[in-house]
């Protein structure tokens, strides 16, 4: 099968803090009648594969497709243990996501299993009046104070309030503390990982059991950083032409992020020294390659994957047209360090370093969602 640029169908997460605006603003096909929090575009995990939906290679699973194609498909970049190595989604908080922490480096490699680090980036793709996220706690937090505000129900003190509009990009590593507020849309860009810790939700109840959602107090404490340091990676750049602009957006140790915007009628050549992966949020664009005859066209709303072999590549703007481009041109130093066997209740163990097909997965590992 020759290389093309792949779609998948998207994933749909009902959350009890979802809305409907994946279909107002980017077109999306979304379920009747349910709130709609998560639209997983390209993922490769335990109990979640992404299938192509278009093209020769339609029906396949994401992973087939690195089996398939191999180094075609991710060119120098590293599978991270055995999986494809970004996960990409996008978010509508209609409500406010829960105070949360994601596994760090130091838990993922204690735990092993489906407990991986989760670095991410938020992309604001929409924004309403007074639009805001948390994000890591303030100067002089220690884990005492922390812990007594998660007792006194009052974690929101602790925490920067950052208010965000459209256009803007934060990196949360592993680690950081964080809630996305009520009425903001992200994309958001992250390793493979999908184990959330909740530190506080609001005193939010489930509506299927009239009881609040679960926390997990211990496992965030065990994780969650007190650093107050600037962030690193976020440093902007902007180069531009009469026709195009590519702005970088965050540069860290799991992944890149860049928005690139392109005048109508624009013809250029894609530079593929990797994978790419372009989240179109406006216009209309085709890409052509040299082996089939036909162009692939996309539209606001789809993620596409260039593959990083791909031959003779070209982008044509058919009308005025703005994505987000994530890549992850070199190995990941997260591949580096060594995960622990775990026993799987029932017998047999789970090991998670660079496996070539996923491993069975425990189903005591909890805590999926925002």
């Amino acid at each position: 099968m020759k290389l093309y640029p792949l779609t998948f169908d998207p994933i749909f997460k009902p959350k009890i803090w979802g809305g409907r605006k994946l279909q107002s603003l980017l077109g999306k096909s979304l379920p009747a009648d349910v709130p709609i929090g998560e639209s997983w575009e390209i993922a490769d995990l335990e109990d979640d594969q992404s299938v192509v939906s278009d093209g020769p290679a339609k029906g396949k699973t994401i992973h087939e497709m690195m089996d398939l194609w191999g180094d075609d498909l991710l060119g120098a970049a590293a599978p991270f243990e055995g999986r494809f190595p970004l996960l990409i989604k996008y978010l509508d908080a209609n409500e406010m996501l829960s105070v949360q922490v994601h596994p760090d480096k130091a838990m993922a490699q204690r735990l092993g299993g489906r407990i991986r680090i989760k670095n991410e980036t938020w992309y604001v793709v929409a924004a309403e009046p007074g639009g805001h996220i948390y994000r890591g706690v303030r100067e002089g937090v220690d884990a005492a104070a922390l812990q007594a505000a998660i007792e006194e129900n009052r974690v929101e003190e602790l925490l920067n309030k950052i208010p965000v509009r459209a256009g803007h990009a934060y990196y949360l590593p592993s680690g950081t503390i964080h809630a996305l507020g009520a009425g903001v849309v992200v994309a958001e860009v992250q390793t493979p990982s999908d184990i959330t810790y909740r530190v506080y939700d609001w005193d939010r109840v489930e509506a299927s059991t009239g009881k609040p959602r679960t926390l997990h107090i211990d496992e965030a404490m065990q994780c969650v950083s007190f650093d107050t340091s600037p962030i690193a990676g976020e440093d902007v750049h902007h180069i531009a032409s009469v026709w195009t602009s590519q702005t970088t957006l965050i540069r860290c140790e799991s992944f890149a992020l860049d928005r690139v915007r392109m005048a109508a009628g624009v013809d250029q050549a894609i530079p593929t020294d990797g994978f790419m992966i372009w989240m179109v949020l406006d216009g209309q664009v085709s890409i052509r390659c040299d082996d089939y005859a036909e162009p692939f066209t996309f539209g606001a709303g789809q993620t596409i994957l260039i593959p990083a072999g791909i031959k003779g590549a070209r982008v044509e703007s058919i009308e005025s047209s703005m994505w987000l481009e994530a890549s992850l041109p070199i190995a990941s130093p997260l591949n580096e360090f060594e995960r622990p066997e775990r026993e799987i209740p029932g017998g047999g163990h789970e090991k998670f370093v660079q496996l070539k097909t996923p491993g069975q997965s425990s189903p005591t590992d909890p805590k999926q969602g925002g």
